[in-house]
């Protein structure tokens, strides 16, 4: 059996490059792609910048998760505010906690939800939702290409992670399975290397359903896997699994599309088999929608709807409800406000889900109590 190293997913190196190429420039104003909304480009127009074209910047760390569409964002709303240029660091969750608890960063990013010991060490510090997307069990099985998606439950996929399924025609997964030619190949887990949000998210999962799981290895970003190959962010797994015949890890749905890479079909809680997607996540959303507290932070795994996806999970802004740069500060706020309110499309586009009105409300009644200083944001 060959092992390969993993290789970042070439078509969303691509789309950072094009991101970083397009919010580089300190001359004129680039003009937008066939893309850009035309929304965008009209704003642009119409009022003239208060600064310099990227003069304005401002530096975000953290989640993989939600680094497609962030990157999308921040193309899209250089059109808005020249001025302000996003720099944004696809790190992991862990990174990009720790980079604002250090406040090296302006704005941090996260999927996993922080727990008592980091809030203590980030005070002031608040989780604003963003969107919602999909973790997917992906695979590599040649034998399977081009066929019907697999289908396998929380205890299969549990147990392929803890080591104890070893084989592609387990009769665990032969079972869930009738009538398909499974090969005799060995599994190769693939899983993060790196504090990750979309690791939360997994095992949050995985700690839900299967009580082994729970005790032995439990819900982080970081855990002792049992087996299998590390890969670093997101395109690291997906790089991993596209190099390795007989391979499964779990990403984001949006990096799984992009790689071209078989999904597994999931039975829910409500025993039904569903297909990863915006209605299937929208649905998981909706199944807690009347219930987020006033953290703006909760776990959506194992939804109990008859059409929600299990591994879903929200994706988190980390910004200080009392700012020290006050220009920073307004532009990170209003930059926010457009994503939630002017964002719905990009974040459709690319396989993410965005927030229910009620929670998104709850989001911008929050956004408006960020002070600079003490004193109120101007707008």
């Amino acid at each position: 059996m060959t092992i390969h190293r993993s290789k970042p997913a070439v078509a969303l190196a691509l789309l950072a490059t094009i991101i970083v190429g397009a919010c580089s420039s300190t001359g004129a104003t680039a003009s937008p792609s066939a893309g850009a909304s035309s929304e965008a480009t009209s704003a642009a127009s119409a009022e003239a910048p208060s600064a310099a074209p990227g003069a304005i910047q401002i530096n975000g760390a953290g989640a993989t998760f939600p680094f497609p569409l962030y990157s999308r964002w921040f193309y899209e709303y250089a059109f808005i505010d020249p001025a302000a240029k996003f720099n944004y660091q696809s790190i992991g969750s862990g990174g990009g906690i720790k980079q604002i608890t250090e406040k090296t960063v302006d704005f941090g990013a996260s999927d996993a939800i922080l727990n008592s010991d980091q809030m203590t060490a980030a005070p002031g510090i608040q989780m604003f939702p963003t969107v919602a997307g999909a973790d997917v069990a992906a695979y590599n099985v040649s034998e399977l290409a081009d066929k019907d998606p697999l289908v396998l439950d929380g205890t299969t996929l549990a147990n392929i992670f803890l080591g104890k399924i070893t084989k592609w025609n387990d009769p665990a997964i032969a079972a869930l399975n009738p009538g398909v030619a499974l090969p005799d190949k060995d599994i190769i887990v693939v899983h993060r290397s790196d504090g990750s949000g979309t690791t939360f998210i997994f095992t949050d999962y995985l700690s839900n359903v299967n009580d082994e799981w729970k005790t032995t290895v439990g819900n982080a970003t970081s855990v002792e896997w049992p087996v299998g190959l590390g890969g670093k962010g997101n395109e690291g797994v997906a790089g991993t699994l596209s190099q390795n015949d007989g391979a499964i890890g779990y990403v984001e749905l949006a990096y799984a599309v992009q790689n071209k890479l078989a999904i597994a079909s999931m039975k829910n809680a409500a025993g039904n088999a569903v297909s990863a997607s915006i209605d299937s996540t929208q649905a998981a959303m909706s199944d807690f929608s009347g219930q987020m507290p006033d953290t703006l932070a909760r776990s959506i795994v194992n939804a109990p709807g008859a059409d929600s996806w299990p591994i879903a999970g929200y994706t988190y802004l980390l910004i200080y409800l009392d700012q020290t740069d006050c220009q920073k500060g307004q532009k990170v706020v209003e930059f926010v406000k457009w994503a939630l309110q002017n964002g719905s499309k990009f974040a459709t586009d690319l396989d993410y889900v965005p927030l229910p009105d009620a929670v998104r409300n709850q989001v911008l009644e929050k956004l408006g109590t960020i002070t600079c200083n003490g004193q109120p944001l101007k707008g």
